[in-house]
């Protein structure tokens, strides 16, 4: 071998180097750091081991020992194990560099229910975008490249090539349970529902089943001794995908197609339940008819809140306070009984308003005098419309209406009744307890959607609340 030294710079000039015995040749020692200089080309034709740090040469030093369990940034060259498993983890690329690679694979298998998502350095990019990654399939592994500022990391090996085009829909928002290959979220009160990507698969891979329940009414209030009617369960919308295995456990009176989304937030909105009407003796308040229940909305679909309860008339008077209309509209309160007015009914609300299709709820039944009772005034309010049917109108003597029935649906993977109308509380007005209904005496349950029933006399009591709205979101998220 000729060794050249220029005599200057202590720069060693050959052409070839070689291990003067055996195979293994050491350049430089523990510690020394080996440079190649800005625009050299080393040219490898056989296979790097690496067993420190090496960055740009193809090569990934696994970190076994380091299983990752909170959100880190990483570093090039090297491979992580990431166990989401307690939470979804974010990884924090490094700065980008032609060359660079970094790997992940999902330790434990839990990125289908938290997922891992990849956020670039800076304005830097993934595949061309800038908004952050989801890795959400269980067992997943990915090896990222930097390639340049236009494209930024891309994926050179991906176990089921769903980096940026996954198969089903990815989303957040509400409380999130799963029934077999599906996830539910279930919003109690408003919130967020966020779609981050949406998937390719034909069976739902763009489109959710959905139920949005809006509140009940409340019932209405007595007066001298007339009871107010029951109010109207809260209006009743769901539609249904029709590849998903819950399709014949849907509501009667679901549309028989879901609703198509897009990668975005949508805002849900989640009624509260109506006030009961006040009961006030002999005096002609508008406070003796309860209020509607508030609206709860998702996307482009909205229900209306149940019609309130109506009140109770003083003796001798014609209608003055009618069951309001709403998505299940109010029963109609009691009358009293007195000259001119005998055997006179007090309307109910009606129901589907604003009107869709299928329709959201039904109209509350008739409240009215005993016919030809001239006297004590002991009359019955009529029973609340509910989702499926209509409230019942009162029967003599003193029979008060029954709330109409609502309906179940298994979109939450058990089934669940909702939006029944609430009772016109006389000797024998009940509510639809069976289909989720509001019984004689309660409120209407949380997030049942149930009309509240009417007040009571003697004594006089107040109209009861009515249930609050749900809305529940279902897709398919693997295979």
């Amino acid at each position: 071998m000729t060794i050249e030294l220029d005599g200057v710079n202590n720069t060693l000039k050959t052409d070839k180097i070689e291990p003067q015995s055996g195979t293994a040749l050491q350049v430089g020692a523990s510690g020394d750091t080996i440079t190649l200089p800005s625009g050299a080309t080393l040219n490898i034709a056989g296979t790097i081991s690496n067993s420190g740090t090496a960055t740009g040469f193809g090569a990934i030093d696994w970190q076994t020992s380091d299983v990752k369990t909170s959100t880190f940034t990483a570093v090039a060259g090297k491979g992580y194990l990431v166990n989401t498993t307690s939470s979804a983890i974010t990884v924090n690329l490094p700065a980008g560099s032609a060359g660079a690679q970094v790997a992940l694979v999902d330790y434990a298998g839990t990125w289908d229910s938290n997922a891992c998502t990849l956020s670039a350095n800076g304005s830097e990019k993934i595949e061309g975008q800038t908004n952050d990654v989801v890795l959400e399939n269980e067992r997943e592994s990915i090896v990222l490249l930097y390639q340049d500022s236009t494209q930024g990391w891309i994926a050179i090996g991906n176990s089921d090539g769903k980096l940026l085009d996954p198969q089903y829909i990815v989303a957040s928002g509400g409380t999130v349970t799963t029934s077999g290959d599906y996830k539910i979220h279930t919003f109690d009160s408003d919130g967020t529902f966020t779609v981050t990507a949406i998937g390719n698969n034909a069976g739902g891979g763009d489109t959710v089943s959905y139920a949005v329940i809006a509140a009940g009414g409340g019932g209405g209030a007595p007066q001298s001794g007339n009871r107010g009617g029951g109010a109207g369960g809260g209006g009743f919308r769901e539609g249904a995908v029709p590849t998903d295995p819950y399709y014949p456990a849907r509501s009667p009176i679901a549309a028989t197609s879901g609703l198509t989304v897009t990668a975005q937030a949508y805002p849900i909105a989640v009624g509260g339940g109506g006030a009961g009407g006040t009961a006030q003796p002999n005096t002609p308040d508008p406070g003796q008819r309860g209020a509607n229940g508030g609206v709860s909305t998702f996307s482009t679909i909205t229900s209306a809140g149940g019609g309130g309860g109506g009140g109770g008339s003083p003796p001798g008077a014609s209608e003055i306070f009618p069951g309001l209309s709403g998505g299940s509209g109010g029963g109609g309160g009691g009358g009293g009984c007195g000259p001119g007015n005998v055997g006179e009914p007090r309307g109910g609300g009606t129901g589907n308003n604003p009107p869709v299709s299928p329709s959201q709820g039904f109209g509350g039944g008739a409240g009215g005098n005993h016919p030809g009772n001239p006297g004590p005034p002991d009359n019955a309010g009529g029973g609340g419309g509910g989702a499926a049917a209509r409230g019942g109108s009162t029967t003599p003597p003193a029979g008060g209406g029954n709330g109409g029935n609502g309906v179940g649906t298994s979109i939450s993977g058990s089934n669940v009744n909702y939006s029944g109308g609430g009772a016109g509380i006389g000797s024998g007005g009940s509510g639809s307890t069976a289909t989720g209904g509001a019984a004689a005496g309660n409120n209407g349950s949380n997030n049942s959607g149930a009309g509240g029933p009417s007040g009571n006399w003697p004594p006089a009591s107040p109209g009861k609340t009515g249930g609050s709205g749900r809305v529940v979101i279902r897709y398919k998220y693997q295979n």
